[in-house]
């Protein structure tokens, strides 16, 4: 089989999260430079079999479209131009910050620890693909 990869979608940066081969465990894999994120995933692609993009769609509380959205739709044409052998699914990510953050604490990091952006968009990314898994 092959794995399934989110993406946590930022101005600054992607948080990026992977399944395990079987499709089971969601992970974060880490955090990339959004302007690299191309070179990112063409590298991965080489090492790894992908069968689905997951991207995070930001939605309002009315279940409209987020602002941020029409930073996104153009990230959508370009990874399904480069990548047209993957199909790109969109996964409601409300909330996905405030539960990362929470996650933060339930596992106990400090308060530094916490504040680090990189770290609450890799774990956003995983919650988006457990998500996913969960609802599948």
């Amino acid at each position: 089989m092959s794995r399934i990869l989110a993406l946590d979608y930022g101005e600054k940066r992607i948080g990026v999260a992977v399944t395990d081969e079987m499709q089971i465990i969601a992970s974060g894999l880490t955090t990339v430079p959004t302007a690299e994120i191309f070179e990112f995933l063409k590298a991965y692609l080489e090492k790894e079999k992908v069968e689905l993009f997951l991207v995070g769609e930001p939605k309002q509380m009315d279940n409209t479209a987020s602002e941020s959205e029409k930073h996104i739709t153009p990230f959508l044409s370009k990874l399904a131009k480069i990548f047209c052998d993957i199909p790109i699914k969109r996964v409601d990510e409300r909330f996905t910050s405030k539960m990362a953050f929470q996650t933060m604490i339930d596992i106990g990091l400090k308060k530094k620890q916490r504040q680090n952006k990189e770290l609450i968009d890799e774990i956003s990314a995983t919650i988006i693909l457990q998500s996913y898994l969960y609802n599948k």
